[in-house]
């Protein structure tokens, strides 16, 4: 298990339930752009280098990010999540260590989360090691999926899960840690056989249980740490608990 990770931030959205051209990871988050928080926060972790994947409108993203010293990496066709990582393979030809993905548009993830999660990745020494969290209404969310001894064994989108898996409580942030070489092996495996037609990053999850590989998953608390933004209420609600989070 390797002592270091780089970080990919998915940033290649164009959001487009915020009723506006803007590229959603530049929607301000008070006075801040939401990527800024998320570029912070994986320099603040000691990530070894920041991959951010752009794609719609990627020059106003990269004026925004210039100087904040991160690698662009251009996602051309926007085919999914699972897609957008493996954009990043040649940027990460010959890298030693580990990955921690996160998502462009989820501002108030913890330090010390990150830190406590990356803890259980290497301890456990899994291939990959998923955060999760159980959220008062799981609608919309992917399910996590777990064996009769409790062992992790995929993540099944909204949209494609069954009557039985709506049992499921525990849903995926988003937000992950891999080991390079399994990851980019189980990318090479996946297909967008699905109702979106996408290429989901969390069938890499399947494929690796399949592989028998294994697989982690870190409960993250307080759900509002990996809470996202798809509207501009979930924007002005975020900035909300932000401001109440900083006592301003």
């Amino acid at each position: 298990m390797s002592d270091t990770f780089a970080t990919i931030i998915m940033a290649a959205g164009k959001g487009k339930r915020m009723r506006n051209d803007l590229p959603k990871v530049l929607h301000p988050l008070a006075g801040r752009p939401l990527v800024h928080y998320v570029i912070e926060l994986a320099r603040s972790v000691g990530s070894e280098r920041i991959l951010l994947v752009i794609g719609h409108g990627s020059d106003l993203v990269r004026e925004a990010t210039r100087g904040l010293n991160v690698e662009w990496v251009v996602q051309e066709r926007q085919l999914g999540t699972g897609d957008a990582i493996k954009s990043c393979r040649r940027d990460l030809a010959g890298f030693g260590g580990d990955v921690l993905i996160l998502s462009g548009d989820v501002p108030l993830l913890q330090p010390t989360t990150v830190e406590r999660a990356w803890s259980l990745h290497r301890e456990s020494g899994a291939a990959a090691t998923v955060l999760t969290f159980k959220p008062e209404d799981p609608t919309g969310y992917g399910r996590i999926i777990r064996g009769e001894s409790g062992e992790l064994l995929s993540i099944i989108e909204q949209k494609d899960v069954g009557t039985g898996m709506l049992k499921s409580d525990e849903v995926n942030s988003g937000v992950y840690f891999f080991r390079t070489e399994p990851l980019f092996q189980a990318l090479d495996r996946i297909s967008n056989r699905n109702a979106a037609g996408e290429y989901y990053l969390t069938d890499t999850i399947s494929v690796l249980a399949d592989s028998n590989e294994p697989l982690a998953a870190f409960l993250v608390e307080d759900p509002l740490e990996v809470a996202g933004v798809n509207t501009p209420q979930q924007l002005s609600r975020l900035e909300q608990k932000l401001i109440l989070r900083r006592g301003d």
